[in-house]
């Protein structure tokens, strides 16, 4: 694929998804509500886990079905995040930059979509 990065550790997109990863897994941490915070964690997981597999297939067309399923969770948390604050689940200002992040987030794995095909 002729990849500057040797892992995909190194992608700074991944890096991105990891933050936000991590983010929701603590702004949850005392959620009761465990179906949407189950299901909120695995959108997040699900980012950085799809960059990474997509990442260490051969091929940029498989590469890409990958990102494009990242940056569908990355939509699809997006929503549970605003489910989540109208339930009174993350305050208004936390949860307005998380949306922040996963629009920004978004853009990135869409350029980074970009720069393979």
């Amino acid at each position: 694929m002729g990849n500057k990065y040797l892992r995909f550790e190194e992608l700074e997109v991944w890096q991105d998804a990891m933050k936000l990863c991590k983010k929701i897994y603590f702004v949850l941490k005392d959620c009761k509500d465990y179906g949407l915070k189950d299901q909120m964690q695995r959108a997040s997981v699900s980012i950085p886990s799809n960059i990474a597999e997509g990442y260490e297939r051969k091929g940029s067309k498989e590469t890409v079905q990958f990102l494009y399923i990242a940056k569908g969770s990355c939509g699809e948390l997006r929503t549970q995040l605003y489910i989540a604050t109208d339930l009174g689940y993350i305050e208004q200002q936390n949860c307005k930059q998380l949306i922040e992040e996963t629009i920004n987030l978004s853009i990135k794995i869409y350029r980074y979509i970009q720069s393979i095909q």
